[in-house]
């Protein structure tokens, strides 16, 4: 007679064996390959950052136009010898900005801002190729989590994109009286340079956590903090094109006086130069007063988010809101003594930085919004 077998007995019998439970399909086998991703993201975006900082030294030095022409390939070798650097000289002799500005450059001091330049456009190739090196040995290898495939690749073409722009850019100082590129399409420039850094961050705070557990906190989002970070976030952008257009012109160096500009609310002459639409662009007065009143505005709009983050019943949410409102009133502590100092280089980078932190504040804080973290009484995470 058979033995019975015990009440919750393991079937071990040969053919009977049971199998260990497998974890959802969300995560299996994903989880590496999620960490590798995000770190060669984090390589990206601290790239980025540097860029963005070397592009602002470029601006400020007036080193933007001494490479005249747009060679992706064999531009990234650098004049080897004296006959090299003299047909440089040669080529940046006949642009505008060295009749107008520059007229008697010596060979050392245009070697000064070549450097500048070149090195702006080597971090450009470097950024380019730890992408692809990085994107190609994912998609082969098949380590890319599922879904971000077109993610990944977006970034590789808004970085491409992102050359082109800055060729169109250099390019409109190279003709007419222009002794500078066009502050429009310096801003349309930056602007695209932090589109890239917002998706960057973006999928590195989504790649910290599983998808099932981004799925399980998108149940407890905040929809409301979620969309007034949202509009903070677009606000802030709108003051980076901004203080790329003052750069531009160097509007920053003109009206030191704070809270107003030449003894008045408004600008002497705002709208002198016809016509009209021009001297939102190209007015310094104009565009430093907008820069201005858009700072006041954001940082206004900013205490009313940060009040709302403040009700959030998650404290990793409220903590991220309140290192917004902090970088907020450092970036405008450092607006003020930028216009005071007349922009002086170390300050006017350390503005241009300022910005990267608070952008990548918003987006970090958006994201708790809207995938916030959960903490048990005792303030562990869940």
């Amino acid at each position: 007679m058979a033995e019975k077998r015990k009440l919750f007995e393991d079937v071990t019998e040969t053919g009977a064996s049971r199998e260990v439970p497998k974890g959802g399909m969300i995560d299996a086998g994903r989880r590496g390959a999620r960490g590798a991703v995000r770190v060669w993201l984090m390589v990206l975006f601290a790239m980025v950052v540097v860029m963005i900082a070397v592009g602002g030294l470029t601006r400020l030095t007036e080193s933007g136009l001494s490479i005249t022409e747009w060679r992706p390939v064999t531009g990234a070798l650098p004049p080897m010898n004296a006959a090299d650097w003299e047909t440089e000289f040669e080529k940046y002799r006949q642009i505008p900005q060295y009749e107008l500005l520059n007229k008697g450059m010596t060979l050392t001091e245009f070697q000064f801002i070549y450097w500048w330049e070149w090195g702006h456009r080597q971090l450009g190739r470097a950024i380019g190729l730890v992408w692809a090196l990085g994107f190609l040995g994912f998609l082969v290898t098949r380590k890319i989590p599922p879904g971000w495939t077109g993610r990944l690749l977006g970034i590789g073409v808004l970085g491409g994109l992102q050359g082109a722009i800055g060729w169109w850019m250099v390019y409109s100082g190279l003709s007419g009286e222009m002794v500078s590129v066009a502050s429009y399409r310096l801003a349309s420039h930056l602007g695209l340079a932090f589109v890239i850094l917002g998706f960057i961050a973006w999928y590195v705070y989504a790649l910290g956590r599983e998808e099932r557990q981004l799925m399980q906190a998108r149940r407890l989002a905040e929809p409301k903090l979620f969309s007034m970070s949202t509009g903070l976030l677009h606000f802030a952008f709108l003051q980076i094109l901004l203080g790329a257009l003052v750069a531009g012109i160097d509007a920053g160096r003109n009206y030191s006086d704070w809270p107003l500009m030449a003894g008045g609310f408004l600008p002497p002459d705002p709208l002198q130069i016809e016509p009209l639409w021009r001297n939102f662009f190209e007015n310094d007065g104009t565009v430093q007063f907008m820069h201005r009143m858009a700072g006041y505005l954001l940082f206004v709009f900013g205490v009313v988010v940060w009040l709302r983050g403040r009700k959030s019943s998650h404290p990793d949410t409220r903590f991220r809101f309140n290192a917004v409102a902090a970088m907020m009133v450092v970036q405008m502590l450092l607006g003020i003594v930028t216009v005071l100092y007349m922009a002086p280089l170390q300050i006017a980078i350390l503005h241009q930085l300022g910005a990267v932190v608070l952008w990548a504040l918003i987006l970090r804080a958006r994201f708790a919004a809207r995938y916030p973290i959960q903490t048990t009484i005792r303030g562990a995470r869940a």
